[in-house]
């Protein structure tokens, strides 16, 4: 199954996460079909906190894809800006 979700990148106690489009068997941060935008948790001043392709991840659901819970989240946020 296709699903939406994030991966972990960044440093020791500084998370950055992208939103990638990616096979339910594959691992956390392994092997990925597209990445969609990413997601700045620890995001001071000026910088952004939140960035997602809804275009794209409209287009994967249409084709099946399961969204995970934190991802459903912020797509939520991201049309609400």
């Amino acid at each position: 199954m296709v699903t939406i979700r994030m991966s972990r990148g960044g440093a020791k106690k500084r998370p950055f996460y992208h939103i990638v489009v990616t096979d339910s068997r594959n691992r956390r941060d392994g092997r990925y079909i597209e990445r969609i935008g990413f997601f700045n948790p620890v995001a001071k001043g000026g910088e952004e906190r939140l960035r997602m392709d809804a275009e794209r991840a409209d287009h994967w659901t249409a084709q099946g894809a399961q969204l995970s819970p934190r991802v459903a989240k912020l797509l939520k946020d991201c049309r609400a800006q």
